[in-house]
């Protein structure tokens, strides 16, 4: 009787926390594992970048977003909902460019937490591994509005790859290491 209610309440705790089967290792694809395994590399290059050549108030912004705390993606923390979104490019020409904010929604599927971003005229799509305690990875698809998201693994053009950290109640944020359009990082914050 004991050992049932533990399960339960183990099981109940875990219901809308992103799954750390092991899945993701079968899913990424080689392309995207090249990207998160330059993921320092890369962030460091797109920081100095857009640190050096951004408007000085694109990089107050970008500042404000990358000191804020990594938090640990608890049993309290639930993702599902609508979302503010928006997007910072960090890198290459323009060196850094801050978007406004658009729509985002997280659902969970059973398998998981889904994000989609649903306004602007750049979508993801994607789902969020465990990849520790504070870092979740997100596989995606990047498309246009008025397209049909391909399937993760469909190519390197369409394909997403990133590290999501918790950084407040009602907030989070994607980091998207080597993107295939225009930026050396894409960061995608989100906030209620």
């Amino acid at each position: 009787m004991f050992r049932a209610a533990i399960a339960t309440i183990l099981c109940l705790s875990c219901a809308n926390y992103a799954h750390a089967d092991g899945a993701i290792t079968r899913l990424i694809t080689k392309s995207d594992q090249a990207r998160l395994d330059k993921y320092e590399e890369t962030r460091n290059k797109a920081l100095d970048e857009a640190r050096k050549g951004g408007a000085a108030a694109d990089v107050q912004v970008l500042n404000a977003t990358l000191a804020k705390a990594n938090l640990t993606f608890s049993e309290d923390f639930n993702m599902t909902g609508d979302w503010k979104c928006r997007t910072t490019k960090l890198g290459n020409e323009p060196p850094l460019t801050v978007y406004d904010w658009f729509d985002c929604r997280v659902i969970d599927d059973g398998s998981g937490w889904v994000l989609e971003k649903t306004s602007g005229s750049q979508r993801t799509k994607g789902r969020f591994y465990t990849d520790s305690d504070n870092r979740l990875t997100y596989l995606g698809v990047g498309y246009i509005a008025g397209q049909k998201p391909k399937a993760y693994s469909a190519g390197p053009d369409n394909d997403q790859v990133g590290y999501a950290y918790r950084t407040g109640s009602n907030e989070f944020r994607i980091e998207f290491p080597a993107p295939a359009l225009e930026s050396l990082m894409d960061i995608l914050e989100l906030k209620r």
